[in-house]
């Protein structure tokens, strides 16, 4: 479903919409919005129709089509995003859309954009568009309703944003068996990102879809239940309730758990680790102006913790064995401008000391947080972001292959070492497609997306390998950094001023750029992740005179001739010289 595309003077239109300029209908707007002569091959414009209401018109390949105008995530300008090869990336978190119809390619995110009517006559490119979907700016997928179930049943283990994509993927692409999601927490699938970014969103807010949608597509949420048992021999789960579920493909998405505090009063009240729901809903309980808060860890969760309930509290103090914020995934001295930020907005910190004991009072509430140089911080409230790990216990005896990390072991078809069974998200040590495939335990939002789409494709018989780019992000006190590609670094060369928040960071492995960090230099990190989807790669030679000069090659139509060792192709240049910094940095634990 979507919108056709077409050259000059030929008409496009949508199935959804009927013909183009049929009769009249004051649910429709129909405008010439501009000449084809005002628009260049891989150029994207957004032209007004009426009333504030915008198009997103892309020319690619010669064909122009016309697009919803914003993100469908977090509604990011998409005007201002990467055009990749047939498709645009979000600036912001990185999720793609096909650009002749709109259809959601990469995540995060759940649905796609709207497609309007294109006709080219005269010179005039002429859109007609429905005004509901102009105000809406999204598109779900049309699921068909099933009437009755085929005698298949595909068990999902986990209720996340990973679940969830599996479940809508089976759909889509035609399965009629029985789909069945299990989740320990009492909520349908949800943005567990604002979890720690948006503490204060209510949960109606955050879920993907409501009751109603599942109920519609025909999948059951059982809710409050955990699995606790795999048979793979009989094909079946047993739930924390007892009950035994059938099921002919298996998928496990059952994310990660947070380390706890394995010292001294480690287990005393009001200590948070900001995983899911309920436990940000009971952290906000507990804010008040004379609290004290401290964040053990200067991790994504502490550091975005921090920003979070600052406003809120009397003093909040950041506890780290590391010398800087980010130390391991961007660097030292983005590390210590984020340091320094927060130390301009108030935030204390306690770094390269270690947390000893837990101080508590006689109601077993926490009081205070000693150091090993025995310092004892004052805190009301301790939010832990010390890492994690698999969520993989019940998985004992099963006979699935786990990797040294617990993490579930699988193939560039999401596939496990026992047949029907499919592992994604935070839980797999799944190919890194961008790296050759190397395989890693990733925990990043839209990739866990991905899986789940990949694995759904493969469950019914579509063989599709894993090809995607990792992808993450942090916003700190209005400072957004984007992150894609993956692995450890040996160096890193900045472009731009780090210390004013608007930078480019290179970080390379020998002469190969294997992933690159930006602050307030939309779209250059998606564009990478484009270049990288496209299975090409970046190298020293490549940024050294000029480190944008290679932004220019990624937008591109699908039929170009390839040629995936080069990409060197002038672009202009950024006033900044380029600085390098010998780093051993390691992308392979943010849960963004």
């Amino acid at each position: 479903m979507g919108c056709k595309c077409s050259k000059q003077s030929a008409d496009i239109t949508s199935e959804a919409d009927g013909r183009f300029g049929g009769e009249d209908d004051e649910e429709y707007i129909e405008k010439a919005v501009c000449e084809e002569s005002e628009l260049k091959d891989n150029e994207m414009k957004i032209f007004e129709l009426e009333d504030d209401e915008s198009v997103l018109v892309v020319k690619q390949g010669g064909q122009i089509t016309a697009l919803g105008t914003r993100c469908t995530h977090y509604g990011a300008p998409l005007d201002k995003a990467a055009l990749g090869e047939g498709r645009i990336r979000c600036q912001w978190h990185g999720a793609c859309f096909n650009v002749l119809n709109g259809d959601i390619e990469d995540y995060p995110g759940v649905d796609s954009l709207p497609c309007y009517q294109v006709k080219v006559e005269k010179n005039q490119v002429k859109v007609r568009a429905k005004r509901s979907l102009l105000e809406l700016n999204r598109r779900t997928k049309i699921h068909p309703k099933i009437d009755a179930y085929e005698n298949t049943t595909v068990v999902l283990v986990g209720a996340g944003p990973s679940s969830a994509t599996c479940a809508e993927t089976l759909r889509e692409e035609g399965f009629k068996g029985k789909i069945i999601m299990i989740g320990e927490e009492p909520y349908l699938p949800y943005d567990r990102v604002k979890v720690s970014k948006a503490m204060t969103s209510h949960i109606d807010d955050i879920q993907l879809r409501n009751e109603e949608f599942y109920k519609n597509i025909g999948v059951e949420v059982i809710k409050k239940t955990k699995v606790v048992c795999v048979n793979p021999s009989e094909k079946f789960v047993t739930t924390s309730t007892g009950q035994v579920i059938n099921y002919d493909k298996l998928y496990i998405a059952t994310g990660v758990t947070c380390r706890r505090l394995q010292i001294p009063g480690g287990d005393l009240n009001n200590i948070f680790v900001l995983k899911d729901y309920d436990d940000a809903q009971g952290l906000l309980k507990q804010l008040a102006p004379d609290k004290h808060v401290v964040c053990i860890g200067a991790s994504f969760i502490g550091m975005e913790g921090a920003n979070s309930v600052k406003k809120k509290v009397a003093k909040v103090t950041v506890v780290s064995h590391r010398k800087v914020p980010f130390e391991r995934s961007f660097g030292l001295r983005i590390g210590e401008a984020f340091l320094n930020l927060y130390k301009e907005k108030g935030v204390d910190f306690a770094m390269e000391r270690k947390h000893v004991k837990i101080t508590g009072d006689e109601n077993g509430n926490v009081t205070g947080v000693e150091l090993d140089d025995g310092t004892v911080l004052k805190a009301d409230i301790i939010i832990l972001g010390i890492g994690s790990y698999p969520t993989t216990g019940f998985l004992k005896d099963s006979g699935i292959q786990l990797h040294t990390d617990h993490a579930i072991d699988v193939n560039e078809y999401l596939e496990t070492n026992i047949p029907d069974i499919y592992a994604g998200g935070d839980v797999a040590h799944a190919p890194v497609w961008s790296r050759d495939n190397y395989k890693a335990t990733i925990g990043h939002y839209g990739l866990a997306q991905m899986h789940a789409k990949i694995a759904a494709l493969n469950m019914i018989g579509k063989k599709t390998p894993l090809r995607a780019v990792p992808f993450f992000w942090t916003v700190l006190y209005g400072k957004s950094v984007q992150y894609a590609g993956h692995g450890e670094t040996q160096d890193i060369i900045y472009a731009g001023n780090v210390e004013q928040f608007n930078f480019i960071a290179y970080y390379l492995i020998n002469d190969e750029v294997v992933g690159v960090a930006g602050c307030q230099m939309y779209p250059t990190v998606a564009q990478f992740a484009e270049l990288l989807a496209q299975g090409r790669k970046l190298y020293r030679k490549d940024i050294e005179s000029d480190p944008l000069e290679w932004t220019k090659t990624v937008a591109r139509a699908k039929d170009t001739k390839r040629d995936s060792n080069n990409a060197t192709n002038g672009f202009g240049a950024i006033n900044n010289n380029s600085t390098v910094e010998n780093t051993n940095t390691n992308n392979n634990n943010n849960t963004h």
